[in-house]
């Protein structure tokens, strides 16, 4: 009877210690889970303090400024450089029609560069008089709303409803500007209602050019201007759709 009750005391104490151990155990672990996740929490505290974009340096840029620049990349300054996607913000940029190349650099601890290549004011649409800023893809800037017009060609038409039309228009400021045209008028229109009618304005001298073979054109255009200016021969428009041929319709005049 003594010996049962002594084994009975020994099971009991054993059952005792083995509970006290997995206790033990357990707040180990659980205090060991707690160290991790504090540190955890301190380390992500001082990243987050150590690599914050203190400097957001932008180059490249001549016709945006470095607020247009920080909105078009969907950053307000204090990101963190770790979790910053450069990816993210090079496409975000790459969206404007202004923005024709960029690049993201990440400096640690606490600096952005970002390098772009803007695209360059080509032309002016004049859709309805509603002037926008054209590249020389023909693609949409901006639309100028106030301030000073800058001094482009002008291409007067509705690029959504005849777009080859608009695009030989593009092809023809591109033949104006490596003529000596460009430097020496001071007002250069072109009229983009269909393709066979199109026409330039230069000061005032309506050319009727049509598609294609501009800068033969264009060429005939400068000889059989200066010859006009010569004769001082008053000019309704000058026609060079054709080929080898120039054809002038002189004012009429009004006989009183």
């Amino acid at each position: 009877m003594i010996m049962g009750a002594k084994k009975r005391t020994h099971r009991k104490k054993n059952r005792l210690s083995n509970g006290m151990t997995k206790v033990r155990r357990t707040v180990y672990a659980l205090l060991t889970v707690a160290v991790i996740i504090a540190g955890a929490y301190i380390v992500h505290i001082v990243i987050e303090r150590a690599f914050v974009a203190r400097t957001i340096i932008f180059t490249g840029n001549r016709h945006l400024t470095e607020e247009e620049l920080m909105t078009l990349a969907g950053l307000k300054g204090g990101e963190n450089l770790l979790t910053l996607s450069g990816a993210a913000v090079f496409e975000r940029l790459n969206k404007s029609p202004w923005i024709v190349f960029a690049s993201v650099r990440k400096e640690l601890p606490n600096s952005l560069h970002i390098k772009v290549r803007e695209a360059e004011p080509f032309a002016l649409l004049d859709m309805k008089g509603r002037l926008f800023l054209v590249d020389d893809g023909g693609n949409m800037l901006e639309e100028l709303t106030s301030g000073s017009i800058p001094f482009l060609p002008i291409i007067s038409g509705n690029p959504f409803a005849r777009k080859e039309t608009f695009n030989e228009a593009i092809n023809l400021v591109k033949a104006v500007k490596e003529s000596e045209l460009s430097s020496r008028k001071d007002h250069i229109e072109i009229i983009a209602d269909k393709e066979e009618e199109m026409a330039l304005n230069l000061d005032g001298l309506v050319a009727k050019i049509g598609k294609g073979e501009y800068a033969e054109k264009l060429m005939r255009l400068m000889e059989i201007e200066s010859e006009i200016k010569r004769r001082e021969i008053p000019v309704d428009y000058i026609d060079l759709r054709f080929a080898n041929r120039v054809i002038v319709k002189p004012v009429n005049e009004v006989i009183k």
